[in-house]
């Protein structure tokens, strides 16, 4: 029987084609030359991927430093610890960007107005601005945001859902920092002062808008009698009373 004859006849036994046979060896051979074997059996087609999992939840991870890190989350684990602040992190890369706010460090800056940031992911989302990009859509009214954190907050104009309750009266929020100028009705905190008179107000908008009163800058036009405004409010009330003379 001939050689060429031979390795037939073993394919025919063992139900596999002469190129199984002949891959199969080839990735024998790989793992006896190579040191890193499981490395190459990863990436090898057709071999099975080594899975580390979570015996606590069951979740599956490709690496086994992967799976250290989320069962910190089980244990509660957070070993990286800032030397500033003793904030503690569970991963060294939480810490680092951390620590930024103590060193005042920015690495990534927007090419299109240089302004900088401490983390990519704000990098990301600023750029927005400049794109006009929305990426995260509501499912209910289709309004877009640039963030998913927008849209979070979004969603709770539908659901109705209000997390932020407040001790002093019982009031409820959809939004922390509704909830944070609020509690400044109880408290008297007004951190907002007019630069011009030192007239101290709750909110931001409430100073800036103050603010239009010494400069003069009336940005609200009535499109009837071309009367201009102060506050957006003023308008609609005017507008009103506008429209009500121009029917008689």
């Amino acid at each position: 029987m001939t050689e060429a004859h031979h390795k037939y006849d073993h394919s025919e036994a063992t139900g596999s084609s002469s190129w199984d046979i002949q891959n199969s060896f080839r990735r024998e051979k790989l793992e006896q030359k190579s040191p890193d074997s499981k490395t190459l059996q990863e990436d090898s087609p057709g071999v099975r991927q080594r899975v580390y999992e979570c015996q606590e939840c069951g979740k599956s991870f490709r690496q086994k430093g992967s799976l250290t890190l989320h069962e910190r989350i089980h244990t509660g684990q957070k070993p990286f610890e800032c030397t500033h602040c003793g904030k503690s992190f569970r991963a060294k890369g939480n810490l680092v960007t951390h620590q930024r706010i103590h060193t005042g460090e920015k690495p990534y800056q927007c090419k299109e107005c240089g302004k900088s940031f401490s983390q990519r992911g704000s990098l990301a989302v600023h750029e927005r601005l400049h794109t006009g990009q929305k990426p995260y859509e509501c499912a209910i009214c289709q309004r877009s945001f640039r963030n998913q954190s927008n849209l979070a907050v979004h969603r709770r104009v539908h659901s109705g859902e209000k997390p932020y309750r407040c001790d002093q009266c019982g009031k409820a929020f959809s939004q922390k920092g509704s909830l944070i100028v609020h509690i400044r009705v109880h408290t008297g905190l007004k951190p907002y002062a007019c630069t011009q008179c030192r007239k101290s107000f709750h909110t931001r908008g409430n100073c800036i808008l103050h603010g239009k009163i010494h400069t003069g800058e009336t940005p609200y036009l009535c499109g009837q009698c071309g009367k201009s405004f102060t506050q957006r409010g003023s308008l609609a009330v005017h507008q009103r009373s506008c429209s009500q003379r121009l029917t008689l």
